[in-house]
């Protein structure tokens, strides 16, 4: 019986299979990675924009929230930076307010307004601030010989309001 070569053999055989084993943990490595910079690019927004002065979460195009997206997404207030995430843009990110409602017990988004969050106006503090991106950040693995849909990330961070 010859032998002689067998180990090659299946060192051939088995080589690709490792080497995509290998791809794929270094592909889901690189994923949790990005999920992590974002959760805590998020988290960094959300306590920023909880104790900003002055800033009006009733107004999407508020100067103080926008001020403080750019300075969390690309270092500079105005955005002139590159941005931290890649293609992660102030436009993407979405600030919600939520208190708890006394007759549910549950939390629900803060309309604005009086009766709501609109400080300005004479409406009561929020409870929470919601920080997210709603559309999700796509990230797309490389993996050799699979083709796969990005996969979308979908961080949200709650903090309470005020910086507690």
């Amino acid at each position: 019986m010859r032998r002689r070569g067998s180990t090659t053999m299946e060192t051939i055989l088995f080589l690709p299979l490792l080497l995509l084993l290998f791809m794929g943990m270094v592909e889901i490595g690189r994923l949790t990675y990005t999920y992590y910079s974002l959760y805590k690019a998020l988290y960094t927004l959300a306590r920023q924009a909880g104790t900003a002065q002055g800033a009006n979460f009733c107004n999407e195009e508020d100067a103080v929230l926008q001020a403080v997206k750019n300075w969390v997404l690309t270092g500079t207030e105005d955005g002139s930076g590159e941005p931290l995430i890649r293609d992660l843009t102030p436009d993407r990110v979405q600030i919600r307010l939520e208190r708890y409602n006394a007759d549910t017990g549950e939390l629900e988004e803060c309309p604005c307004g009086v009766p709501g969050c609109d400080v300005a106006n004479g409406g009561l503090s929020p409870d929470y601030i919601v920080v997210s991106v709603p559309e999700g950040y796509p990230v797309q693995l490389r993996i050799p010989y699979l083709t796969l849909a990005p996969i979308p990330l979908r961080p949200q961070v709650r903090v309470p309001f005020g910086g507690l």
